[in-house]
């Protein structure tokens, strides 16, 4: 492994380690927020509460970054950070956005 790939693979563990840290606070504070927030089920929400220190450390260490876009297409991204769009009206397409991907993983979880 070169410097850069090492400095990257840090970076990459740094960056697990906040988030993992930041979804156990997000969920202990408000679950029910924190799923909306985060996209993950209640299980999981359930295992980001319960996980020790030693834990999130050991899944942090993962060369995979943990956290994702959860704007994965194009389209959506584009229409959410368009040009001219002021900051409050960005802010009320990602929550309708968020809101219909909840609604749709639910049904899709509902009919398994």
């Amino acid at each position: 492994m070169n410097v850069a790939n090492g400095e990257i693979s840090q970076e990459i563990g740094d960056i697990n380690l906040a988030y993992m840290l930041l979804a156990q606070k997000l969920v202990k504070q408000d679950r029910v927020a924190a799923m909306f927030r985060l996209g993950v089920s209640r299980e999981l929400a359930d295992m980001l509460a319960s996980m020790s220190l030693a834990q999130i450390l050991k899944l942090a260490a993962s060369n995979f970054l943990l956290c994702s876009f959860r704007l994965d297409e194009h389209a959506s991204m584009s229409a959410v950070v368009g040009e001219g769009k002021d900051t409050m009206l960005q802010q009320a397409h990602m929550s309708i956005l968020m809101s219909a991907r909840s609604l749709q993983g639910r049904k899709e979880a509902a009919t398994v």
